[in-house]
């Protein structure tokens, strides 16, 4: 039986340039995030600012999509006069919430734009229903929680504070050892800011100890005896537990990654879209969907705090990346019989190949030697970046299906 008197959670998804906006659009997210030049903890993205930023609003609104920007860094007072002119863009554009971590922010806000929705960031730490009733008094209406807290605490959290502050909780992603995102190691080591959006990540670095008196000679710094990558965190993923999600009382299920690729925003995105669907049909969680979360670039998944310490979350061995598949070509349409595309990278006419279209399990296709350029001329291998291709095939699928390669084939 379906879940009818349960409010559909949103599905919120990274974006942090135009590509990736558009992968989180077409591959289900009910909601994006993204950042402007400034006030953004993701410095090295691109982000979006003056008619970027109403264009890209405009194309999510467009398809019934909202846009939360982010104003999440702790800025210095030499920032605050731009603030005002930040908010002006955003008013401009049409954004329907800011999220910002900095109570001097947020009472600028009430100031300069009066009617905007404001949700507080993980940044702020809130990690208590006081908190969070606090926070709705000075006109919040969502709570980003702290990582850090279990599904129980969240429960009591939602039992304790009003109906219509909603709840939003990080599901999948990157995680440090910092706590929610608050980190000083990379100013100290690199002089580059985690809370002003340019973390070097010396979490994931591997450490080594020097006596005092016998400099040169290094020892290797062991939580045990599988290795030295004491502070490297494992990736979270929820995605086998979306029911025990919802019945804590979140709201919004939120996927990390601005500075993560386009194919990562539309094979997560989908993969989230698809088990929330499941979910509120009354469905299990299909095999496939479960697998998804596998074909993009990650480290070990754990589950965070979410069932209360973690014991498994660190991945001493090393900071290397996993992933099942990589991302070969975008498809630009499909007519009569044959998927034309664009190549994204290497791949060979005698390849197995999968097609991944938004809501649907991959579809895997041989592709026999039959594999043309833009020419269509037969080749044996497309090897240029953003060439034009085409092979057989008896399905269709729509403009921005993603074409991949199983890495294990």
């Amino acid at each position: 039986m379906a879940n009818e008197k349960i409010k559909v959670p949103e599905v919120l998804v990274p974006a942090g340039d135009a590509e990736r906006l558009k992968a989180a659009v077409d591959f289900g997210a009910d909601a994006v995030y993204l950042g402007g030049k400034q006030f953004t903890m993701r410095a090295a993205t691109a982000g979006f600012y003056g008619e970027q930023l109403k264009e890209a609003v405009d194309f999510a609104h467009s398809k019934n999509v909202k846009v939360y920007l982010t104003c999440n860094t702790l800025p210095r007072n030499n920032e605050i006069s731009a603030f005002p002119e930040f908010l002006l863009d955003a008013q401009n554009a049409g954004v329907d919430a800011l999220i910002v971590a900095d109570l001097g922010l947020l009472s600028m806000i009430k100031k300069y734009a009066p009617n905007m929705e404001i949700h507080m960031s993980t940044q702020t730490g809130i990690v208590n229903y006081e908190t969070a009733n606090a926070l709705y008094d000075m006109g919040v209406r969502r709570v980003v929680l702290a990582r850090e807290l279990s599904l129980d605490d969240i429960s009591e959290i939602r039992r304790n504070i009003p109906e219509d502050l909603e709840i939003e909780a990080f599901v999948h992603g990157a995680m440090c050892v910092s706590f929610s995102g608050r980190c000083l190691l990379s100013a100290y080591l690199t002089g580059r800011d985690a809370n002003r959006g340019a973390c070097a990540q010396p979490c994931r670095w591997k450490y080594h100890l020097m006596e005092e008196t016998r400099p040169g000679q290094f020892f290797p710094v062991e939580e045990d005896d599988s290795g030295t990558y004491i502070m490297n965190s494992k990736d979270l993923c929820m995605i086998d537990y979306i029911p025990e999600l919802v019945k804590a009382g979140v709201n919004s299920l939120k996927i990390e990654g601005r500075a993560k690729s386009a194919y990562y925003v539309s094979i997560v995105a989908n993969a989230y879209r698809s088990a929330v669907d499941a979910y509120m049909a009354g469905k299990p969680l299909p095999e496939w969907v479960h697998n998804e979360v596998y074909h993009v670039s990650h480290r070990d998944y754990c589950t965070g705090f979410f069932f209360g310490h973690p014991s498994d979350c660190q991945r001493y061995e090393d900071n290397s990346y996993l992933k099942a598949s990589d991302v070969i070509g975008v498809v630009d349409k499909c007519e009569n019989g044959f998927v034309y595309g664009t190549q994204r990278n290497r791949f060979f006419a005698n390849d197995i190949i999968e097609i991944l279209a938004p809501k649907k399990p991959p579809v895997e296709i041989a592709l026999n030697g039959q594999l043309y350029n833009g020419n269509d001329e037969i080749i044996e291998t497309a090897n240029h970046a953003m060439m034009k291709i085409k092979f057989p095939c008896r399905e269709e699928f729509p403009v921005g299906s993603v074409i991949r390669k199983r890495t294990e084939l």
